[in-house]
């Protein structure tokens, strides 16, 4: 089994490319800490290494984050035995019995779009879904829509795009321009 490696705007994150679906048409993991990662043994494994800070599963791919001052040259080839171990041997992905695969919202990080605005909304999700996602993607990350509020899209960026250096600038001069250009009604992006 070969594993593929790509590089991503974020430099504390490498896409790593299994040649099979990780989650598949089920959507997206975040795990940004070590307790999250205890739903899933091969999350879990990852942030064992101690250098990791954070695993994204996407659909056919895994990205994974180390913290400052750690070198890829020293985790890369743990990562890559960690992963050729899990996908060699088919192992789950999640512990038995959990829902740990879904990603469900924070609370706090909720928003009701006005159903107003439903026209305007339904624009916004099918051009992050088409134009966006897919592009966030191949840099090893995702963006989630959370909501529409008076000209602002909130949005909330996953996996390498999380504290990517440019992720502020793909926001703006980006996705920004993107949606403002066919909604009219979008004035700003936010990350959330």
């Amino acid at each position: 089994m070969l594993i593929e490696t790509e590089l991503t705007p974020n430099p504390a994150t490498v896409k790593f490319l299994p040649g099979q679906a990780v989650m598949g048409a089920a959507g997206t993991r975040d795990f940004a800490t070590p307790e999250e990662a205890e739903a899933s043994p091969l999350a879990d494994a990852l942030f064992g290494l101690g250098d990791v800070t954070g695993v994204f599963f996407g659909a056919d791919f895994i990205s994974v984050t180390i913290a400052p001052g750690a070198e890829w040259s020293d985790v890369k080839p743990e990562i890559l035995s960690i992963l050729l171990d899990h996908f060699s041997a088919n192992m789950p992905l999640f512990a038995a019995g959990s829902a740990a695969g879904f990603s469900v919202p924070a609370e706090e990080e909720a928003f009701t779009d006005d159903p107003e605005d439903a026209e305007i909304v339904d624009q916004i999700k099918d051009l992050i879904e088409t134009r966006v996602r897919p592009a966030v993607a191949n840099d090893g990350g995702d963006i989630i829509y959370r909501g529409f509020d008076k000209g602002t899209v909130y949005l909330r960026m996953q996996g390498a795009c999380a504290g990517c250096p440019s992720s502020s600038a793909t926001l703006k001069n980006g996705i920004e321009q993107l949606l403002k250009h066919y909604v009219p009604e979008v004035t700003e992006v936010r990350a959330v």
